[in-house]
């Protein structure tokens, strides 16, 4: 990778992670990043196009390790459904771990991906487009850990585990006015508070007005 796609990469994700991509505008980039309009032209093509790149640039590790975890829950779990916990930490946890590496954008892209879940389509569509087997992988697994958990009720609890996933990954600075923040940066327990949280929900009860419809 040149030095200059290197340096309008690592410039476009702290800006959209601090802004926000509609607020971010191609002047503001080619400003920090000291370079020209044509260079974003050249290497990108458009502000869209250099957002799925930053994307990318750190998604696609982290979901090579998503596949590797996921491999080995279903090696242990051999014949037998896998743990909805293990499904849940295959896919969860290299987002934060990698949240605690500086050479892998750290806190900056964690903080990214948040904000772009919160802000509106753009990241579920860039997921949707690039990262399809993994999430096929995933719903696959899913459903072999909850069986019994009619289609549209597991998808439903899939869509509101994206949304807890989303907020965990923005950081706990909402949080702050309640004082109960002294293990905010011991990333591993708020990992297993995810996971068994996220567990839960998708192990609880059908309601029964969804059952009975079912």
């Amino acid at each position: 990778m040149t030095d200059t796609k290197q340096r309008i990469l690592d410039t476009a994700e702290c800006l959209f992670a601090e802004n926000g991509f509609a607020a971010t505008s191609l002047r503001a980039i080619i400003a920090k990043a000291g370079v020209n309009l044509a260079a974003i032209h050249y290497h990108f093509h458009s502000k869209e196009a250099l957002l799925e790149a930053v994307i990318l640039r750190r998604a696609a590790p982290a979901n090579q390790e998503r596949m590797k975890l996921l491999d080995r829950c279903e090696q242990d779990a051999g014949n037998q459904p896998p743990s909805i916990e293990k499904v849940i930490e295959a896919f969860v946890a290299p987002a934060f771990r990698q949240a605690r590496d500086p050479a892998l954008g750290g806190p900056v892209f964690r903080h990214l991906t948040g904000r772009l879940y919160a802000e509106g389509d753009m990241m579920p569509r860039i997921i949707a487009t690039h990262f399809r087997p993994v999430l096929e992988r995933f719903a696959t697994a899913i459903r072999r850990a909850l069986p019994e958990m009619p289609p549209e009720e597991l998808m439903w609890r899939v869509h509101f585990a994206t949304g807890v996933v989303a907020q965990a990954l923005r950081g706990t600075r909402a949080m702050e006015m309640f004082g109960v923040l002294h293990e905010a940066s011991n990333s591993e327990l708020v990992l297993d508070r995810l996971v068994t949280f996220l567990s839960a929900g998708f192990r609880a009860p059908v309601m029964k007005k969804v059952a009975q419809r079912g």
